[in-house]
């Protein structure tokens, strides 16, 4: 069976800027056939470099990012969530340059913003809201996909699994919204694998991150990879499956995403070794 494995500039970096553009060669030396660009701002980003690099090295990318605070589509603030549409915005220009397909992650809130209560109707009409302006804009300038990650509920109270991410995605309505499933945290949402792919079906899968339970190396956990790749191949899903985790060393992710021990000697050895065994699961089923 045959994926197309990425790695994440996470594993490397929690801010890409043109220091880390070794990153983009050093992805396809290890074996990764697409790279995905966490974008920590879309403002400070350096697309031009990123486009030539990537063009010299002859790799794929997809770019994910996560909205603050400050750029967060269900704030009662109406000046916050007009700059979470800019935000959204840039970001989606900078997949236009970059000519990626996908714009996955967080995108829908702000990361960690909490309530400390249950989602309410009128959070949803304000990210509903929001993401059909930012995927209108999305239509109008280039061929993005928007996918919603949904992931835990001490990330966000707003999407935690693949139902409410679907239902979302149609209410927006534009058919350009998908979802983004990661395996770290359907672990802790979902009740089985194979039905939250199931309930995506390949017309809302549209971007997966496969990390493990402890974000450690995957396919040395509890994540049943077996069962997830099959019924990901079942649903005709043909797009990438990236690796993603987070040093301890990150003063912001890893405080965010609670990474309080080594996972593996390095990032990139967790990236290196994941593969090898997401590979070899997947060329044995």
């Amino acid at each position: 069976m045959y994926f197309k494995f990425g790695v994440d500039s996470f594993i490397w970096t929690e801010n890409f800027n043109k220091e880390d553009l070794w990153i983009i060669p050093k992805a396809k030396e290890l074996g990764f056939e697409l790279i995905d660009f966490a974008i920590a701002n879309p403002y400070t980003f350096p697309v031009e470099a990123v486009r030539e690099v990537l063009d010299e090295t002859g790799i794929d990318c997809v770019c994910t990012t996560t909205l603050t605070k400050e750029t967060n589509p269900i704030s009662p603030d109406r000046e916050i969530r007009e700059a979470a549409v800019e935000a959204m915005k840039q970001a989606v220009r900078i997949c236009n340059e970059l000519n990626s397909p996908i714009l996955g992650g967080v995108n829908y809130a702000g990361w960690g913003y909490l309530t400390r209560k249950p989602r309410t109707e009128q959070e949803w009409q304000w990210g509903v809201e929001c993401m059909r302006r930012v995927a209108e804009y999305a239509m109008e300038s280039g061929n993005v996909t928007i996918c919603v990650e949904c992931v835990n509920r001490f990330e966000t109270h707003f999407l935690n699994i693949a139902e409410d991410a679907v239902r979302f995605c149609k209410e927006v309505g534009t058919g350009n919204v998908k979802v983004h499933l990661d395996c770290f945290h359907m672990i802790r949402e979902e009740k089985s694998f194979r039905g939250a792919v199931e309930t995506c079906g390949k017309e809302y899968l549209g971007y997966i991150h496969v990390n493990e339970n402890d974000r450690g190396i995957p396919g040395t956990g509890l994540v049943p990879f077996r069962e997830f790749f099959q019924a990901v191949h079942d649903v005709g899903y043909d797009g990438p499956l990236v690796i993603e985790s987070f040093d301890p060393g990150f003063k912001e992710l890893a405080g965010n995403c609670a990474i309080w021990r080594k996972l593996a000697g390095s990032g990139e050895e967790l990236a290196v070794k994941g593969l090898a065994n997401l590979k070899a699961i997947a060329a044995g089923m």
